[in-house]
């Protein structure tokens, strides 16, 4: 291949390279995410928009064994554990952000489970991934409309009898 070939295949690409510029940098400045997900996004892109010459250089030994590493590594909070949880509000330990409940949140944004959120940052079991306040709540109105009483009257079978 000639000089003047490669120059040629360098410019025609040059639209594609800004393509995948602009599309990945217009996913990187949404508020929610993550490196991993950009990463992903520029991995699957770099197939359709670079070609099979040209790949995203995540595929490279140094980038991939730094995203090794970050994912093995112990993975430091956001924010101090003992300020994770508020009267309203619960706060991701990933990111930063509050929450009246964080179990949507974990699944949508981090891919987590409570149980792995939990083992990621060394939490107990009973550390709470809903505000107290919602708890509260829920609780009152489930008194309230006479859920967890027991005081059913059984019938003659022993079955507790319809009012």
């Amino acid at each position: 291949m000639s000089d003047a070939d490669r120059q040629t295949d360098s410019e025609a690409s040059s639209p594609q390279i800004e393509s995948f510029g602009h599309i990945v940098a217009a996913f990187a400045s949404r508020e929610a995410a993550t490196v991993d997900e950009i990463m992903q996004l520029a991995e699957r892109l770099s197939p359709l928009l670079l070609g099979t010459e040209r790949q995203f250089a995540a595929g490279s030994g140094a980038v991939s064994n730094e995203i090794n590493a970050q994912q093995t590594s112990p993975v430091a909070p956001a924010l101090p554990i003992e300020n994770a949880v508020k009267q309203d509000k619960v706060f991701c330990l990933c990111c930063g952000r509050g929450f009246t409940m964080l179990k949507r949140h974990l699944k949508a944004e981090h891919g987590l489970t409570e149980d792995q959120y939990r083992a990621r940052f060394g939490l107990s079991d009973d550390f709470p991934l809903v505000a107290p306040s919602y708890s509260e709540r829920k609780a009152m109105y489930a008194k309230r409309i006479g859920l967890g009483k027991y005081e059913r009257e059984k019938s003659e079978y022993g079955q507790p009898s319809n009012p």
